[in-house]
């Protein structure tokens, strides 16, 4: 009789201890490979993704300012004919311009830029309110729309240039506005060096002229008598 060939069983497929061991030392050499790499370029990365926000930040806020300013009327309230309603100094500017935005009345509005605290620090804010003859900016004005322009560490300091073209902290009861504002901004995080400096011309330098009472004929003078229109001398 033949004898039952003895069936063969295959060796179960798998990993050995070593094979186990080298892969794990290859992947952790490769993750710190990349660690490495990652943790030199990352900083440059996320200081110059800082840098490019703030600068974004800066140049919108330094056009809100030059398109404010330069539009800047010659509006004197009642009272203070020869005293336009603009009052400065380094931390805030108030002013008379044209109203706009799609929110805004037709007319004049008086828009004050100025350094103000709240719950998240100091910050440059913009306010508005509408104008009317009995405003002064020495009086309580019920300012509303807030807009937040820059929040600390980022400053503003302002200067204004008179006729002769020397900057001056203040501007406040002079009877001429600025020829020129000049915004200064500063990082207070980072000593007092400036990061940007710009300025902008203010396009009206005095107002309109008006009719001197003393030398205008009167509406009765304007008119003919009754004997110059029947001919009569």
């Amino acid at each position: 009789m033949r004898r039952p060939l003895a069936r063969t069983h295959p060796t179960d497929a798998g990993f050995t201890l070593l094979e186990v061991v080298v892969a794990i030392a290859l992947m952790g050499l490769v993750v710190g490979t990349l660690a490495t790499v990652t943790g030199q370029w990352l900083p440059d990365w996320k200081r110059s993704l800082l840098r490019t926000e703030r600068n974004e930040k800066i140049a919108i806020a330094l056009d809100r300012l030059v398109t404010d300013l330069s539009a800047a009327q010659y509006v004197s309230p009642i009272g203070r004919s020869r005293v336009p309603l603009f009052q400065g100094d380094e931390q805030s500017v108030t002013f008379v311009r044209s109203a706009i935005g799609p929110n805004g009345n037709r007319g004049l509005e008086i828009v004050q830029i100025a350094e103000t605290a709240d719950s998240l620090g100091p910050a440059l804010v913009r306010v508005r309110a509408p104008f009317i003859l009995a405003s002064s900016a020495d009086e309580r004005i019920a300012f509303a729309d807030p807009v937040v322009l820059l929040r600390a560490p980022l400053r503003i300091a302002f200067a204004y240039a008179g006729p002769d073209g020397k900057w001056m902290k203040a501007w406040r009861n002079s009877s001429e506005l600025p020829s020129g504002v000049r915004f200064v901004v500063r990082d207070a995080g980072r000593g007092s060096a400036a990061l940007v400096s710009t300025a902008t011309r203010i396009h009206v330098d005095m107002m309109a002229p008006q009719p001197d009472p003393v030398n205008e004929p009167s509406p009765d003078a304007a008119k003919p008598s009754p004997n110059d229109a029947a001919g009569v001398r």
